[in-house]
């Protein structure tokens, strides 16, 4: 039994809405096995993992999986339930896991549950899955020892986002708004495009860097802050042991020494009265320190935000009581016991340890018994990362010294801080500075990214949401840091449909970033090509500071392999569900096709608008699914068929849809109906012949419109569209000599068939040849649709094979095609060429005065450069004539194409 593969789900997925991963896990000689075959199984797992006898399993109750252990489960189904308990063992809180078979015997999809800040690289689960196998195979073996995964589990301690970070994180969810940890740093990025912000830890993208680099000095903020009459001890810097002896000998005992450019209380020394003392400091400080007189009173922090004090608190050093029977050493172990405190910052108290200087100063050792009651300092400083802990006194903070707070983060330009003073109270009213006299209370020190653990969990009083005080400053006016977003996925017809939708948002200077099968683009400018229609091209557009709205064209691939790359979109547009990618990632029907797409409708808000295809069963199916809750959502639908009864019903409410009515675009809202425009005159639509393209804009125009486009900035819009340029690829017609050439990247039988329907409307039959390649992913069969549909519309064909062969050999997918075609029309006329260049120059030989040359691509560009080395330009809307017929445009309506007679082509292409 071993783990195949493993691959993370960073969004919301078919599974559930939150990160997971799936794991392949091959079963091998335990294929078949239940667990009740081997004697004595269920016992001893239960001994190793006692944890397993709470988890709920189908029963819903605990108890359920030790009834399915006993009762005989596969080995797949143990191993996802150890590999739940085990994560619980670290204290990785998940709970969900689903074990399903990937489709061959002893082979198994493991989905198990991921915190959802971890870090999409983190090797974490795939060590905790591996530790599952080797338990389960042990216990099988006869062994009841459950793994040492104390190493494991201070890794995911150290990798989880620390309190500070976790406090922004909640606040940010709780305001609806969308907040990504950066791998496993306290980086976070909240918002999208224009209104994304940026936070580390309590630092924000607005804090000044200036500021932080006073703070960083303590020298410098000590002069910045007492030129400006604030309250802080006497003292100076010093590079020399000589120098920081000598201001000991000016102020006197007891005084601090520490790093001038120092954090977290790091190499602090209080009480020091002697040269001896002073230098040690000194050079364990790093030769570059502070010394300054050490202020009585008491230790306390205000966290000042956006000019406002949003919590205070007084630092209570490390310590143990006695009780006169336990060593300090011993004591430290119990305090250390206490489950909130860890190593560093990663939970909300630190683990104590006795610094000897501080030990000493007391006349103790780690081996001395302090009597009952007896406080021992553990630590000179009152830092939370020496072990410390904090009593919220934020409702007793005095105006003089709320005032004085303000002020001092105001003159250092900080828009966060932390305020460190010694004080005799904090409550007590602050005397003013008299210039003659030495300062008795004040300000110690100016935190520029202050720790939050402190006022996240006190010892003692209320805990305070600073991290709430942070968002609502980051995110006034309760803003949700979100831009508006579509969401587009179907079957044939996303790219199109994101590009038209992206053209009709980009109005009066609208910012718009775009994801589709070719490229990213911001503002209609392409920053990355490839394949972008999955969650790393979504948070490409939704984190661009540029972007004010974002489409998203989102593919299966990209659902399936990696999730969502967003939480919530205001639009999602359905534009159909037909055969294609069947056989890949576990999708054997259109079914199974159909609720991979809804997950997209699913992640529409509430109050969101789903634009769907009523001309497809398949999507109209959607809309009864529990998970879309569309009761929840606005329901627009778009349609070329006047036959649908759930349009009648939609209309009968008073609801929207867009359709295609006596050769017009229209509206429909209840029975009102406003013309848009007249589909012959739509940009690719080459008066009429396309009727999936018509489709196409119905759909874009429905996604604007749910943006809140206007009626007559969408109409205007759509007209300009030129689908030469911002459609390229996708039923291209370019002219060359007296022969026209069609792109497009057609690839399933749906869209091959609406193409070539569209060139016989344009060309009438038997007038094309093709440059056929089609993907070799693709199960037999669909490629078999594919060579069908080819061969019952053009008469020549050049067949090629894809440069990336996906898995097949070397012209396998063309000898498939060229069969299948063959056996379906005998006579055609089909050749095989060596690659795409053969293919074009041997169609564009093939093809007649006044035909066209369907060229179907891999990728675009080369194919564009040939034709353009070659002499072809681009015909833009004209199309020719027919056979006993003048020639016609797109400005010269087809309305006999449009009207109630048209074919309605639910499964239209690309």
């Amino acid at each position: 039994m071993k783990i195949e593969s493993l691959r993370r789900l960073r969004g919301p997925n078919v599974y559930l809405s939150r990160p997971a991963v799936v794991a392949r896990l091959r079963l091998g000689r335990l294929t078949g096995v239940e667990t009740c075959d081997v004697t004595g199984f269920p016992e001893r797992l239960l001994r190793a993992l006692p944890g397993l006898a709470e988890h709920h399993c189908a029963a819903g109750a605990p108890g359920g999986f030790v009834s399915r252990l006993r009762g005989g489960t596969y080995f797949g189904h143990v191993t996802e339930h150890v590999s739940l308990e085990l994560s619980q063992v670290i204290g990785r809180d998940v709970s969900f896991g689903r074990t399903v078979s990937a489709g061959e015997p002893g082979c198994y999809d493991l989905i198990l549950e991921c915190p959802v800040d971890e870090s999409p690289g983190s090797d974490v689960p795939r060590e905790l899955l591996e530790a599952a196998v080797e338990l389960v195979l042990a216990v099988e073996q006869g062994g009841t020892a459950a793994p040492d995964l104390s190493e494991l589990a201070a890794r995911a301690e150290r990798e989880a986002a620390g309190p500070s970070t976790r406090s922004i994180i909640a606040a940010a969810r709780r305001r609806g708004i969308p907040v990504e940890r950066f791998d496993d740093l306290s980086l976070l990025r909240l918002g999208w495009g224009n209104r994304r912000r940026l936070a580390w830890a309590a630092m924000t993208d607005r804090t000044s860097g200036v500021g932080i680099d006073i703070a960083g000095d303590k020298q410098v903020t000590r002069r910045l802050l007492d030129e400006a009459g604030v309250p802080m001890p006497v003292g100076g810097a010093a590079r020399t042991a000589d120098e920081a002896v000598g201001w000991l000998d000016r102020l006197g005992g007891p005084v601090v020494v520490k790093p001038r450019c120092g954090r977290q209380g790091e190499h602090v020394a209080l009480h020091l009265r002697t040269r001896e003392e002073v230098e040690l400091a000194f050079a364990e400080a790093g030769r570059d320190v502070i010394v300054e007189r050490q202020l009585g009173g008491r230790d306390y922090r205000v966290l000042v935000v956006a000019g406002e004090i949003v919590a205070a608190a007084e630092r209570i050093t490390a310590h143990v009581v006695g009780d006169g029977v336990s060593t300090i050493d011993v004591l430290i172990e119990k305090v250390n016991a206490d489950p909130r405190r860890g190593v560093g910052h990663s939970r909300v108290l630190t683990r104590v340890a006795a610094e000897p200087r501080t030990l000493r100063r007391q006349g103790l050792t780690g081996d001395s018994v302090p009597a009952e009651g007896v406080v021992v300092e553990l630590a000179a400083t009152g830092n939370l990362s020496t072990g410390a802990t904090s009593c919220d006194v934020t409702d007793q903070v005095h105006p003089d010294v709320a005032r004085l707070c303000l002020r001092v983060t105001a003159l250092l330009g900080l828009d966060i801080a932390g305020i460190d003073l010694r004080l005799p109270g904090i409550d007590e009213p602050l005397p003013p500075v008299d210039g003659g006299e030495e300062v008795t209370a004040g300000v110690i020190e100016v935190n520029a990214v202050p720790g939050l653990r402190m006022h996240l969990a006190p010892v003692r009083g209320r805990s305070r949401d600073v991290g709430d005080a942070i968002v609502r400053a980051m995110f006034p006016a309760g803003s949700d840091g979100r831009i508006p977003t579509v969401a587009v996925t179907g079957t044939n017809g996303k790219t199109t449909v994101a590009r038209m939708t992206a053209h009709l948002l980009a109005d009066n200077g609208l910012r718009v970033g775009l994801t589709t099968t070719d490229d990213v683009r911001v503002d209609g400018r392409v920053i990355y090509r490839a394949d972008a229609t999955g969650p790393l091209s979504a948070q490409m557009v939704l984190g661009d500071p540029g972007v004010q709205a974002a489409v998203l064209e989102t593919a299966r691939g990209g659902l399936l392999r990696r999730g969502l790359g967003y939480d919530w979109s205001d639009v999602g547009v359905l534009t159909n569900i037909t055969a294609d990618h069947l056989g890949q990632d576990g999708l054997a029907t259109i079914e199974d096709l159909a609720h991979v797409k809804a997950l997209v409708a699913e992640r529409v808000r509430d109050g969101g608008t789903l634009v769907l295809n009523a001309d497809d069963p398949w999507v109209r199916s959607l809309v009864d699914r529990p998970r879309v809750r569309a009761d929840r959502k606005r329901i627009v639908w778009f349609s070329l068929d006047e036959g649908p009864p759930v349009l009648d019903e939609h209309l009968a409410k008073g609801a929207t849809a867009y359709l295609l009515r006596d050769g017009w675009v229209v509206q429909q809202t209840g029975a009102r109906r406003t013309p848009l425009m007249r589909a012959a005159e739509i940009p690719g639509a080459y008066g009429g012949a396309a009727p999936h393209v018509v489709a196409n804009a119905l759909a874009a125009i429905a996604a604007a419109r749910a943006l809140g486009a206007g009626q007559e900035a969408v109409c205007r819009r759509l007209a300009e569209f030129d689908p030469a340029v911002d459609n390229a690829g996708r039923g291209t017609l370019l002219r060359l000599g007296n022969v026209s050439v069609f792109v497009d990247y057609a690839h399933n039988p749906a869209a091959l068939a609406a193409t070539l329907r569209t060139l016989h409307r344009l060309w009438g039959p038997d007038r094309c040849v093709a440059a056929v390649t089609l993907p070799g992913d693709r199960r037999d069969d669909l490629l078999a649709a594919c060579a069908q549909v080819i061969a019952d519309s053009v008469s020549r064909a050049v067949l090629y094979d894809d440069g990336d062969l996906r898995g097949r050999t070397p012209g396998e997918v063309s000898s498939l095609v060229e069969r299948e075609m063959r056996a379906r029309r005998p006579l055609l006329t089909a050749v095989r060429a060596a690659g795409w260049h053969d293919a074009v120059v041997e169609a564009l030989r093939l093809a007649g005065p006044g035909e066209v040359v369907l060229v179907l691509y891999e990728k675009l560009a080369p194919v564009l450069g040939l034709l353009a080395e070659l002499g072809a330009v681009p015909a833009g809307e004209a199309v020719p004539a027919l056979p006993g017929r003048g020639p016609r445009s797109s400005a010269s309506p087809r309305s006999s194409l449009m009207g109630n007679g048209h074919v309605p082509v639910p499964g239209y292409h690309s």
